[in-house]
């Protein structure tokens, strides 16, 4: 390996967003692409990109993405976490519960102190404990070496968006960090 490069130029921070559609249940999306884009875009030559998913159902990873490893993904993540299993979270008749659970509800714009308001909020709170779970243990987000203006990944390894409670509309942030002018 390369040993510390001195660095010429300014360096660079930017920002960006990747958009997807996703589909019902557990749906896994390659996103490797639209990174290398906005590495390209972005003119880093040396640095890094961070990726965090900005939902607490969905989750971002590196690994092989390939049609049948992408389904045994699926089918580990329904095993460890199975959608059916009781879980408090999806008790919504009891829920928000503490002031601190009421005082989030609130500040999302939900005026819960009005009964007809409280039902409706409750209405559209989907029942996926499993999917906060799993969240967390895919993890939220992840931080890629540039050098040379590539990414440093490995030959088989993609970075992938995880949507645990589909179908929704999700978004995961990109920033790119670095210098602009090579060594």
């Amino acid at each position: 390996g390369r040993g510390a490069v001195g660095l010429k130029g300014a360096m660079s921070f930017t920002y960006s967003k990747i958009e997807r559609q996703t589909q019902t249940g557990i749906s896994i999306w390659d996103v490797t692409a639209e990174i290398r884009d906005a590495v390209q875009e972005a003119g880093v030559k040396e640095g890094f990109v961070n990726i965090i998913n900005q939902h607490t159902t969905t989750g971002v990873l590196i690994n092989e993405y390939e049609s049948r490893l992408v389904d045994d993904i699926r089918q580990f993540l329904f095993k460890i976490a199975p959608s059916q299993a009781p879980y408090l979270h999806n008790d919504l008749h009891l829920r928000p519960q503490s002031d601190e659970d009421k005082q989030r509800v609130l500040t999302n714009g939900w005026d819960i102190s009005d009964p007809a308001e409280l039902e409706a909020w409750r209405a559209q709170e989907p029942l996926n404990a499993h999917s906060h779970l799993l969240s967390m243990i895919v993890g939220n987000s992840e931080t890629i070496p540039v050098s040379g203006g590539k990414l440093c990944i490995g030959q088989w390894q993609s970075v992938m968006l995880v949507d645990l409670d589909g179908p929704r509309s999700r978004s995961l942030g990109v920033q790119v960090v670095g210098n602009t002018l090579g060594p």
